[in-house]
């Protein structure tokens, strides 16, 4: 009788050092921003500049423009899709994702049921498309129609119902580099002139997941993904899988090839967004947050900007424009040793001259900073 030998036992610095090799945050690739997107399955975009940082920390020789053409050509597009967030995605992933995730949606219209007695949900979803087709409309513009079909219902229901029953996307030139503008929707299909793909098996979103975020737990793929009941996945697709276990023995599943560097592999400094993807993407983040910095990067819904050092967060900083002058503050969590902080500037200043127009360039260090707006 053979013994059953216990998977592989990963530390949290080589989950960290993996998962950095996954998300571009080892060393910059020279991928193209659409290729990027495609395989970090989409950037977190509940903010309009994030997705630009997010790939200005990945990519070498970043320029903002060519996400921002990428989105003007519809080649990628701002959609509500995983956790019921935002999203930067491309066409073909807005198309396939959303209908993936549709059943979160479908929870989310619950909460909303006390406020929509009386509606006809297919009827308001064939309404709401055509209104939304025969030209880009903003919620409020949207939701005022609607009321006058359904007058007793409660406002906020009936914009959720839109939302979480067609697939919206936010019409440019929202979420163009340098621009603004209202958020004003249409359907994916009419913004991008082709149906929604039908809602695939979630088998190849797993693997996707695996290979930008893993090794990862089926809890794991389930808070990124917004989605229950994907254990039967993860068993189908064991065969196919290496299996190992974290520190509290927790099973993790990855693609037998996908890299996983030596713990001690170093990690450059990196400035993150709020809301940046390597943050998101699991149950359990010490693998990229230390347990004693937990909710350090932002308190409710307000999250800060995250310095990683050494691959973990160490840090938050926000920058401010006055002048000609661009202006990062960082708080540091703690002393980081010798010659961190020449490294954090420098790679404080490498943001800011593909960030930003200033000519003149400051980084600062403080002790407390008031990150509120």
């Amino acid at each position: 009788m053979v013994a059953k030998t216990s998977p592989p036992a990963l530390s949290s610095r080589a989950l960290n050092r993996a998962t950095l090799a996954r998300q571009l945050l080892l060393r910059r690739t020279a991928l193209p921003a659409g290729e990027a997107v495609a395989r970090l399955v989409g950037l977190q975009a509940q903010n309009t500049r994030p997705p630009y940082f997010q790939l200005h920390a990945r990519l070498a020789h970043f320029d903002p423009a060519e996400l921002s053409a990428l989105m003007e050509s519809r080649e990628v597009v701002r959609i509500v899709t995983l956790r019921s967030t935002i999203h930067t995605h491309t066409a073909d992933d807005a198309l396939a994702l959303r209908p993936l995730v549709q059943p979160a949606r479908d929870r989310e219209l619950r909460i909303f049921r006390g406020g929509l007695a009386g509606v006809d949900l297919d009827r308001l979803a064939a309404l709401s498309r055509t209104l939304v087709e025969e030209r880009p409309r903003t919620m409020k513009e949207l939701r005022d129609e609607l009321l006058t079909h359904w007058p007793d219902a409660e406002p906020r229901a009936l914009s959720a119902a839109a939302r979480c029953t067609l697939p919206l996307v936010q019409v440019t030139p929202r979420g163009l580099w340098g621009q603004g503008g209202p958020v004003a929707l249409t359907t994916a299909e009419h913004w991008l002139g082709r149906p929604a793909e039908p809602a695939p098996a979630p088998d190849g979103t797993v693997l996707r997941y695996l290979a930008a975020f893993g090794p990862a737990s089926v809890k794991d793929m389930q808070r990124w993904a917004g989605l229950t009941r994907l254990r039967e996945v993860f068993e189908r697709l064991r065969p196919r899988l290496a299996t190992f276990r974290d520190a509290h023995g927790v099973e993790l599943f990855d693609l037998p090839d996908a890299p996983r560097p030596d713990a001690d592999t170093p990690a450059p400094p990196r400035f993150l967004p709020e809301f940046d993807n390597v943050l998101l993407g699991h149950e359990d983040r010490t693998r990229i947050i230390p347990a004693a910095y937990r909710n350090r990067n932002g308190v409710g819904n307000q999250v800060y900007g995250s310095v990683l050092y050494d691959g973990f967060l160490a840090a938050i900083w926000r920058v401010d424009r006055a002048d000609d002058t661009a202006t990062v503050t960082v708080q540091l969590f703690a002393d980081p040793g010798a010659g961190a902080r020449e490294e954090i500037t420098g790679e404080a200043v490498r943001m800011l001259e593909t960030m930003s127009d200033a000519t003149v360039y400051d980084v600062r260090y403080a002790t407390f900073v008031d990150f509120g707006d």
